[in-house]
């Protein structure tokens, strides 16, 4: 039996989360009311009620108060292959996480509302950084599946694995925001990519439905 305790928080770390989420909270307004190019962090200070440095030591760039849950979108792919069940394909655990993040309406799959959806489709400097950051959890995903398989990384099979499946999940995804900005509702979304994802991952199950299972 596990009896290891988790240390609560002290009320310093508990600010500093508190300021955080403030700080973000408030950008996350402004961006969606005036878009994210035309709003400085100076006003993004002000609504908040802290000064500019306060907002640049919590976020270094200003793409990161828009997109503040990049590590856990980077790392997802690589996660499912890592925690995936004894005896199961990364390729069969990628796709399960991919029909429950779907099921859940997952904001890392992709529901993140229309608001938030048009606020990156309609900012040049948004759309560079999630195209950067489909390429960087690809980049682990290799990474996951070259430990899996036991391979180098550098491992053509390992790379061409990862793309195809990294490719699968970028399509889903952009495919979620579509039918976000065409006004459909997150249930009528999840059914329709639930059907697309399925036809998708059966395209790619001839070649990767058993890479790798060591």
């Amino acid at each position: 039996m596990d009896t290891t305790t988790i240390a609560p928080l002290g009320l310093r770390e508990i600010k500093k989360q508190e300021t955080r989420q403030l700080i973000s909270d408030q950008a996350t307004r402004l961006f969606i009311a005036q878009g994210f190019e035309e709003t400085t962090i100076a006003e993004i200070a002000d609504a908040a009620r802290v000064a500019k440095k306060t907002v640049t030591n919590y976020f270094a760039r200003k793409e990161d108060l828009a997109l503040d849950h990049q590590a856990a979108f980077v790392a997802s792919l690589a996660d499912a292959v890592t925690s995936r069940q004894n005896g199961e394909s990364a390729y069969a655990a990628l796709r399960r996480a991919f029909e429950t993040a779907v099921a859940a309406q997952d904001p890392v799959a992709g529901f993140a509302g229309p608001e938030f959806t048009r606020m990156i489709a309609d900012s040049p400097t948004l759309t560079v950084c999630l195209r950067s950051l489909h390429d960087q959890r690809e980049q682990a995903l290799a990474a996951a599946l070259a430990e899996a398989a036991g391979a180098e990384p550098e491992d053509i099979a390992v790379r061409t694995a990862a793309g195809l499946l990294g490719t699968v999940h970028r399509i889903l995804f952009q495919r979620i925001q579509e039918l976000t900005l065409a006004g459909l509702p997150n249930a009528k979304i999840a059914g329709i990519v639930a059907a697309e994802g399925k036809h998708a991952f059966d395209l790619l199950a001839p070649s990767l439905e058993d890479f790798p299972t060591t």
